[in-house]
């Protein structure tokens, strides 16, 4: 009998550890997935990546400033919700003339330019400060879009974005 229970754990065990393996390779292929999502949107806005220079510093196109400043600020009110990213998108497609295709690239790679710089906050500051070089001091869209897509009250850390873009297109 204690030879019948041995062989049923060592087949459970063996399940258990081909189920984790497969969950860990089909996760694999998802990370795998999302970077070819952010490599793609990158080399659709000529986005290059210098190591000498920060990836925000790097930024060439004014549209994709103002999609890295919009989806830190929806960050900051917390994890966005499916409503608020689709009204991100509505947003971007509307204030910057573009695409849905273009528009959902654009999130894409500002979320990962927001994760360059270590969170929410210091990438509105630096996103924001890299719009300012690339329109003239002209905010442009990024308020058109960040007042489509802010909820009723701002947080603490939104006003103190706010205040951060304000410093950025010297607008006090």
């Amino acid at each position: 009998m204690h030879i019948v229970l041995g062989a049923i754990a060592l087949l459970t065990a063996v399940y258990f550890f081909v189920i984790r393996a497969r969950n860990a390779a089909e996760m694999t292929n998802e990370l795998l997935d999302v970077a070819d999502d952010v490599r793609a949107a990158a080399r659709r806005f000529g986005f290059r990546r210098n190591t000498a220079v920060h990836s925000v510093d790097g930024i060439e196109d004014a549209n994709t400033a103002v999609a890295t400043v919009a989806m830190a600020w929806l960050e900051l009110h917390g994890l966005p919700t499916e409503e608020t990213r689709n009204r991100l998108l509505k947003a971007l497609q509307q204030r910057l003339e573009v695409s849905m295709k273009d528009a959902e690239e654009l999130m894409i790679l500002g979320r990962w330019l927001m994760n360059e710089c270590q969170g929410a906050q210091p990438a509105i500051a630096r996103a924001s400060r890299r719009l300012h070089r690339l329109t003239g001091g002209n905010p442009g869209p990024l308020l058109d879009v960040i007042g489509d897509v802010s909820d009723d009250p701002l947080t603490d850390r939104q006003k103190d974005a706010l205040d951060d873009i304000r410093t950025a297109f010297r607008l006090r």
